[in-house]
């Protein structure tokens, strides 16, 4: 079996851990690190998260790398009102023991887009765009070399959860967001869209906390995770975001959607960060995305139950 490589650009988050899990427990991928960036909570405690993730799923082996600490232009802008002080509110974990690599996360996102054959690293961004956009400005000759990126931001139906029109991980930082849209490389898009149709329920949060060794933290994690979204749409539960990237790398089956144009707003106040999508194709912009729309709900949180239990 020839494995995916893969790097996972994070800002952990209860979903971004779960995500990661998802990864860690997949014997299709080869995770060559994690790349944190500041977003649902600033850097040292994204950085931190990240490897008490990796402990928890007995993986320390795992390099995982801090890149930026804020935005491209903009000031940070951060999540704590839904995933808690820590990030990672709910269970509560020790701190881990395992290292932070020392180098920056953009430089090993450069050194291994140049050193890995062309076309066989995917990039998994399920956090602002800072570091994958740094990377791209500063090395413009790894952009052809990435295979695909597989990324968690934007919406059209369902639009803005942070401002009426913008997708948090693409609001944090438009002008990033912007840059990546625009390289010309394989993009999927998860939007809102389709992370709105993959939500928990007490059903699936029972079958997480059943899910072998790590199972009851995934279930803390969304209990604490979940009561936002419940207030906040009325819903059963809690769309679980950022694991449709990596699904979508095992089980393409699972989502569907359509290669479209999307463009970022940057310009506007009322609309800023929001992901233009032709979904409906009216303009005459050539297509730079697959922007899912759909996801088999069930078939989503059996792959997720079925691996973390492995762990």
């Amino acid at each position: 079996m020839t494995k995916r490589k893969i790097i996972i650009d994070t800002d952990p988050g209860q979903d971004d851990a779960v995500a990661i899990l998802l990864a860690l427990a997949s014997p299709e991928i080869d995770l060559l690190g994690l790349t944190c960036v500041a977003g649902n909570v600033p850097l040292d405690l994204t950085a931190k998260n990240a490897r008490i993730i990796c402990e928890l799923a007995r993986r320390p082996e795992t390099r995982v790398f801090a890149g930026c600490d804020r935005p491209l232009r903009r000031k940070l802008v951060t999540a704590e009102n839904v995933h808690g002080k820590t990030g990672l509110d709910g269970i509560t974990l020790p701190d881990p023991t395992m290292p932070l690599q020392d180098q920056h996360a953009v430089d090993f996102l450069i050194e291994t887009l140049r050193t890995e054959p062309p076309g066989t690293v995917t990039l998994c961004p399920i956090a602002p765009l800072t570091n994958i956009a740094t990377a791209m400005e500063r090395a413009p000759d790894i952009i052809p070399h990435i295979r695909e990126i597989v990324l968690m931001g934007g919406a059209y139906f369902e639009v803005g959860n942070i401002t009426p029109t913008a997708e948090f991980n693409i609001y944090v930082d438009p002008e990033a967001a912007k840059i990546v849209f625009g390289a010309g490389v394989p993009l999927t898009v998860m939007p809102l869209d389709v992370t709105h149709k993959a939500l928990t329920t007490r059903t699936r949060v029972e079958a997480f906390r059943k899910a072998g060794r790590v199972g009851p933290a995934v279930a803390s994690w969304t209990d604490f995770f979940e009561r936002f979204d419940k207030e906040k749409y009325g819903s059963e539960g809690a769309p679980l975001h950022d694991p449709c990237t990596v699904a979508y790398l095992l089980r393409p089956e699972l989502f569907s959607g359509r290669e479209i144009n999307v463009e970022i707003e940057t310009g506007s106040d009322l609309t800023l960060g929001m992901t233009v999508a032709d979904w409906w194709r009216v303009t005459k912009r050539a297509p730079n995305a697959t922007f899912i729309g759909d996801v088999d709900a069930d078939g989503y949180f059996a792959l997720l139950v079925e691996r973390l239990a492995q762990l």
